[in-house]
């Protein structure tokens, strides 16, 4: 039970590493909770809404009271199984904006600019696309584009473009902003985590090795990381890490795991009774999500996936899936998306769309109206912050998850932003054909106060929760984690994973958290980074002065 490297966590960022450490040579041993990811509830894409809701594949953590959305416990669902999130999430990819990076840079995390972060990008990736200077050709994670067969995914497209936003074909590419294609972590019909993409090949060709066990904490001797302490099979044992040991554990597990090891707020530890071995009060705090809206509409007419919404139509959905690995079964049902500015002076998209040919809740409960359709849109760049806690010393006690939702007045503000924008585009001429007449919110609410009612009861977290342990500069008290992802005040021990994110990047969390492996692996390795490439972004020209 001893490794060069043991790596806590096989979701995203695992993996990644567990992959590049063991093509290197390095022995490598990956601590995962969670079992296999075999069977169809996972591999098939359009499956998605089962495995989150799942206890056999999630952790089941919620949020407590939210005091600024009337009380509401919000579901946090995170990855409990080989591949982590990766294995339970929507498949969309986004690798974040460039000035997403740019920012992380000049807030403390030098050397993270969007020029130093795009080689990795290029390098973790095959991109179906074409060709790019952008785009990666040759990488382990797949991501490809739906069939968009659907008339409605060209209709939401073509409204925005009416909207007079710009399209654009490839917003992971130059140019983010606009309306087009969505992206997503599919291969050959099945999904693409980061287990199919890099945990298993890295077992099978490096001789990486996963112990199914609960991580209890870092062992720490001398300031020094030099092991992982674990249980399984009711007996506590220890993992020896010759090199390093890197926490990939998740933003809500990688800070409870070093709180548990005596790294966080000092107060907080001492009143948990845990010995203090370094006092870092930024450890659990910043946490921050992005939060999101269903925009539901009825169709006119039988265009929808609804017609499938039925124990029949699921039977041969997933029947053709499992003997032919394609049709509908095969994609997310994410195909076409829109980042947009939400005023005057923002200089790059801080609104995201996705938009679903099917009125459905994430939790697979269809509207009752039957045939609709629906865009999920919500704020990118939130100010609100929470933290993460301990609820006790008890390894197995799920920690107290803080939000602080909606805490802020621009986040409501954004919000019924969000929502006059998006009723514009569905009154294009495009949806025309379409539009029966809107569910939710209901055309009746129109005063500020309606639609703060109605965000208040229904806004849902996009399951994006990041920037608990946040990287920066290693003489800024509030950093966790210094630009190498090594823990600031111990040795031989790093966190690599969305929470050391300084701040949330627009759109979906995986793409970063896999690009935050592939980076921290090359430090852990003593590499030099990779080159930094040079390809700046494409921004409105206008954004200044126009909101579009």
């Amino acid at each position: 039970m001893e490794a060069d490297f043991v790596i806590v966590g096989a979701g995203s960022a695992g993996c990644a590493m567990a992959y590049r450490l063991g093509e290197a040579g390095a022995k490598v041993l990956v601590v995962e909770f969670g079992g296999s990811d075999a069977g169809p509830f996972i591999q098939m894409p359009a499956a998605l809404s089962y495995p989150m809701n799942m206890g056999l594949y999630d952790w089941g953590f919620q949020t407590e009271p939210e005091p600024h959305l009337g009380g509401r416990v919000l579901a946090t669902p995170r990855g409990k199984v080989i591949g982590g999130s990766s294995s339970i999430n929507g498949m969309v990819f986004v690798r974040g904006h460039a000035k997403d990076f740019d920012h992380w840079d000049a807030a403390g995390a030098s050397g993270w600019a969007y020029k130093d972060v795009l080689p990795y990008f290029k390098r973790m990736e095959t991109w179906h696309g074409g060709r790019s200077d952008y785009r990666g050709t040759d990488g382990p994670l797949h991501v490809t584009r739906g069939p968009r067969s659907n008339p409605l995914f060209h209709a939401f497209v073509e409204a925005g473009q009416q909207a007079g936003y710009p399209v654009t074909q490839d917003y992971n590419g130059q140019q983010q902003e606009g309306f087009g294609p969505m992206e997503m972590t599919v291969y050959k019909g099945r999904r693409w985590s980061a287990a199919n993409a890099y945990l298993k090949p890295a077992k099978k060709r490096f001789g990486v090795g996963v112990v199914r066990a609960l991580a209890r904490r870092v062992v720490i001797e001398e300031g020094r990381a030099v092991g992982v302490e674990i249980e399984r099979g009711g007996k506590i044992e220890v993992i020896r890490a010759r090199r390093e040991v890197v926490l990939a554990a998740s933003s809500i597990n990688s800070p409870k795991l070093l709180m548990l090891s005596g790294i966080g707020a000092g107060r907080h530890l001492a009143e948990q009774g845990i010995p203090v071995v370094a006092d870092r009060p930024g450890v659990g705090a910043n946490l921050q999500d992005h939060l999101e809206l269903y925009l539901q509409m009825a169709a006119s007419q039988p265009v929808s996936l609804y017609k499938y919404w039925n124990l029949w139509g699921k039977a041969l959905i997933g029947a053709q899936w499992l003997f032919t690995g394609k049709g509908l079964g095969a994609s997310n049902q994410f195909e076409s998306a829109g980042f947009i500015r939400s005023d005057a002076g923002v200089e790059y998209p801080d609104i995201q769309y996705h938009f679903l040919p099917i009125a459905v809740r994430y939790d697979g409960k269809a509207a009752a109206e039957g045939h609709g359709f629906q865009a999920h849109v919500g704020p990118m760049r939130s100010t609100s912050r929470g933290a993460v806690t301990l609820r006790n010393a008890d390894p197995k006690a799920a920690p107290v998850i803080r939000f602080n939702y909606m805490s802020q007045d621009s986040d409501w503000r954004d919000f019924r932003q969000c929502i006059r924008l998006t009723r514009e585009i569905f009154g294009q001429e495009a949806f025309k054909p379409f539009v029966r007449h809107e569910i939710q919110p209901g055309a009746d609410l129109q005063s500020d106060d309606e639609l703060d009612g109605f965000i208040r009861e229904h806004v849902e977290s996009a399951y994006h929760p990041c920037g608990t342990c946040r990287m920066g500069a290693a003489d800024d008290p509030m950093a966790v984690v210094d630009p190498q992802a090594r823990v600031i005040g111990v040795d031989r021990l790093r966190v690599a994973d969305s929470s050391i994110f300084p701040r949330i990047t627009n759109g979906n969390l995986n793409g970063p958290s896999i690009m935050v492996g592939e980076k921290v692996s090359d430090l852990l390795l003593g590499r030099d980074p990779l080159p930094p490439e040079e390809l700046a972004p494409v921004l409105s020209q206008d954004w200044g002065r126009a909101q579009r």
